[in-house]
């Protein structure tokens, strides 16, 4: 039970010390850079409910996370938009923080998360 505790404690010192650090971007923006698709966009959100339902073209981090410089562009000063459920969510700093260490300057985070895009009636694909 006491690790149970710690690894929480860790994760929410982990996304407390990343908030922000990386610039917010509305989910109407958002939509703009993934109809133009000039944009790398990562949900951060567990496998079930990136299925359910993401950003149109969104990667999976789940599925990425491993091998994420293959599914990155060269050009390090790319849109690279990551993020989760909620406001409240800290799990879009793994993938942030991951870009950034392969050198990614220009790294946003979409802070509403799919709650907020859903609230917003944007729309999303399910699968992949």
């Amino acid at each position: 039970m006491k690790k149970i505790i710690a690894l929480l404690a860790t994760a929410l010192f982990a996304a407390s010390v990343y908030a922000g650090e990386f610039a917010d971007i509305s989910p109407t923006d958002v939509l703009a850079a993934a109809n133009a698709k000039s944009a790398v966009i990562i949900d951060a959100n567990p496998s079930d409910s990136y299925q359910a339902g993401h950003v149109p073209g969104a990667l999976s981090w789940a599925a990425i996370k491993d091998n994420l410089a293959a599914s990155l562009p060269a050009d390090k000063g790319a849109l690279i938009i990551a993020y989760c459920g909620n406001p409240k969510c800290g799990a879009y700093a793994a993938a942030a923080v991951a870009a950034k260490h392969l050198g990614y300057t220009n790294i946003k985070h979409m802070s509403a998360g799919i709650a907020g895009w859903n609230a917003a009636k944007l729309p999303t694909e399910a699968g992949k």
